[in-house]
């Protein structure tokens, strides 16, 4: 599935199929919080955070492309991605898009 950040894939023409999404929420264990509340302390990246934003986007993206291929879509164009917390350890990722179909 080729997904693309842009309106236009250069050399194919086609017909949009509609809006797709994949939504996630995560979050990190007690020893994992305990630990990045320590981090908070001194300072620097938290790791397990940012591993586990990174596994959201992961997932968001397969689900979004599940979603897309299960409507027949060629391609997902105009892709992005939003994020807010729940809590104080919850994070929500979406990843959606345009699906669309090759006509060429």
């Amino acid at each position: 599935m080729l997904i693309t950040t842009t309106e236009r894939i250069p050399g194919h023409n086609y017909e949009v199929i509609g809006e797709v999404f994949g939504v996630t929420t995560q979050s990190k264990n007690v020893l994992s919080n305990i630990g990045a509340g320590l981090k908070n302390i001194v300072g620097g990246e938290i790791k397990a955070y940012t591993n586990m934003l990174h596994e959201s986007r992961e997932k968001a993206i397969a689900r979004m492309v599940a979603e897309a291929e299960d409507k027949g879509a060629d391609a997902v164009v105009m892709m992005r991605f939003d994020s807010g917390s729940i809590s104080t350890d919850m994070q929500s990722v979406v990843a959606y898009g345009t699906a669309v179909k090759f006509i060429d």
